[in-house]
């Protein structure tokens, strides 16, 4: 074969990765907010935050548990495997150091407000997401905590100022996540276009 001829051809791009660990993060993650999600509206509907039982409902196709103690035990199962989740995976990246490369920095921050480059600007406000997941996070696991051991956990309460107050925040988390979520999802489109998101799942 003609050297010529091979050398004109483009070289294919290098695949983009994900650690295997990243990966089952990211599934147990979608699996058990999804859960948390669904069960939490039937929680909602059953006994709403906004305007007591008389409220908006959610439709049912969103729902899952069927009625309140159903809802609930589907919230409390997906919360554990939600928290166990997040505590191995915040154990892996600090073991490994990845969140060296994953957390914003000062330097990123100055990209933020000074740098003309699009590409350091997009990758400093993806790690401003990154890091910004971690209170998204951990907020709904804190104050669902208090919601279901008030008694024993009511410095939880009073950190929130009150019980409605408490459960307002804990319902807050599901626009909140779903917002972040997009946000995720576009800011790693632009950092490595649409083989950074498959890469995270397959």
């Amino acid at each position: 074969m003609d050297s010529s001829v091979s050398s004109q051809r483009p070289k294919s791009r290098p695949k983009s990765s994900q650690a295997i660990f990243a990966k089952i993060f990211h599934w147990i993650n979608l699996i058990s907010l999804s859960l948390m999600i669904s069960s939490g509206l039937q929680i909602y509907n059953s006994n709403p935050v906004f305007g007591g039982r008389a409220g908006w409902q959610f439709p049912s196709i969103f729902l899952l548990g069927g009625w309140l103690a159903g809802g609930r035990h589907w919230h409390f199962a997906a919360m554990w495997l939600f928290a166990i989740n997040l505590l191995f995976y915040g154990t892996y990246i600090f073991i490994t150091r990845r969140w060296k490369h994953r957390f914003l920095s000062s330097s990123d921050i100055s990209a933020i407000q000074k740098s003309q480059n699009i590409k350091r600007k997009t990758y400093a406000w993806h790690k401003l997401a990154y890091t910004a997941i971690i209170p998204i996070l951990l907020l709904p696991l804190l104050s669902g905590l208090g919601m279901y051991k008030p008694a024993q956990l009511h410095w939880i309460v009073d950190f929130f100022g009150s019980w409605q107050a408490l459960r307002v925040v804990h319902f807050i988390f599901v626009p909140t996540v779903i917002i972040f979520a997009v946000i995720h999802s576009l800011l790693s489109l632009k950092v490595g276009g649409s083989r950074l998101i498959k890469s995270i799942f397959l």
